[in-house]
C-alpha cells in the first residue's frame, strides 16, 4: 500500500463515484462501513472484502485500510470508540433489510446529535449487527513471491481454469508446495481461493452492469445455473436480486 495517514472516523454518508475510493488510512476508533448502493472493496495488507449492499464490514480501530467503489456508491460509516462486537480484524456481516433501514436512518441523522431516540436507535443498530451471520466476502493474500504470481495470474483472469499442477510450472513450484502454501498463508485450499476470488469478481462486474449470463462466463463457471447456485449459496439470494 501507498503511504498512510490518520483519517478521523466519522459516522455519516457520502457518494463515492463508479472507480472513486479512499486512499490508505486508519481511524483511533472502530468503524462500520457500509454500501446502501453500489460495491464497495475494502483492502487491507492481509487480503480484501468486497460488500455488496447485503453486506456491511467492521474495521477495527488502527486497521490501516483503503476503500474502491464499483458502480455509483453510496458510503455511510459509524464511528464507535467500544467494540461491541468483540472482533479484533475485519469481518463482513451480514445486512438484513431491518438492519440496513437502522444503518441508514442513523447515518443520515447524524446532525441531531445524542439526543435519547438516536440514542435507542443506535442501541437496536448495534443489537442487530452482534446478532449478523459473517458473510464469505474475504479474499485472503499471498506473501511468497510463487503465490503472490498465481494470485495475480487469476486475478487478472478469474476465467483461468488451470489447475495448481499447471499454474505451479508456471511459478516454479510443485502442487504439494503450493497446496501447502494455500493452507499457511491463505487459511484454504486452493479451489477454495479460487472460488472466492470468483464470487468477488462477480459482485464487482454486476455492479458495473453487465448481465448474469456475461458475468457467469467472465469469472469461470461452467454455466450460468451453476453460477447462479453458487451465488445463492454464498450470498443467500440470487445475482439477479442483488441487482434489482
Amino acid at each position: 500500500m501507498p503511504e498512510t495517514r490518520q483519517r478521523p472516523a466519522t459516522t455519516g454518508h457520502r457518494p463515492i463515484q463508479a472507480g472513486g475510493g479512499i486512499d490508505p488510512h486508519w481511524h483511533d476508533r472502530h468503524q462500520i462501513v457500509y454500501a446502501g448502493h453500489g460495491v464497495l472493496a475494502v483492502t487491507t495488507s492481509t487480503g480484501t472484502w468486497v460488500a455488496p449492499a447485503t453486506t456491511a464490514i467492521w474495521i477495527p480501530a488502527r486497521t490501516v485500510h483503503q476503500h474502491r467503489a464499483y458502480g455509483e456508491t453510496t458510503l455511510h460509516t459509524i464511528a464507535l470508540d467500544e467494540n461491541p462486537l468483540a472482533l479484533t480484524t475485519p469481518t463482513a456481516l451480514s445486512v438484513t433489510p431491518l438492519l440496513r433501514e437502522l444503518i441508514l436512518t442513523y447515518t443520515s441523522d447524524e446532525e441531531r446529535g445524542e439526543s435519547v431516540e438516536r440514542v435507542r436507535l443506535r442501541g437496536v443498530l448495534l443489537d442487530q449487527l452482534r446478532a449478523s451471520d459473517q458473510r464469505p466476502t474475504y479474499l485472503p493474500a499471498g506473501q511468497d513471491p510463487r503465490l503472490m504470481s498465481i494470485c495475480e495470474l487469476l486475478q487478472e483472469d478469474p476465467a483461468d481454469g488451470r489447475t495448481l499442477v499447471e499454474l505451479g510450472r508456471v511459478v516454479g513450484a510443485s502442487e504439494r508446495t503450493l497446496s501447502r502454501l494455500c493452507k499457511g498463508e491463505l487459511g484454504m485450499t486452493f479451489p477454495q481461493w479460487r472460488v472466492q476470488l470468483r464470487l468477488q469478481r462477480a459482485l464487482i462486474r454486476l455492479a458495473e452492469g453487465r448481465s448474469v449470463t456475461q458475468v457467469a462466463h467472465e469469472t469461470g463457471w461452467a454455466s450460468t445455473s451453476a453460477f447462479i447456485d453458487s451465488f445463492r449459496r454464498a450470498f443467500g439470494h440470487t445475482p439477479g436480486s442483488r441487482r434489482a
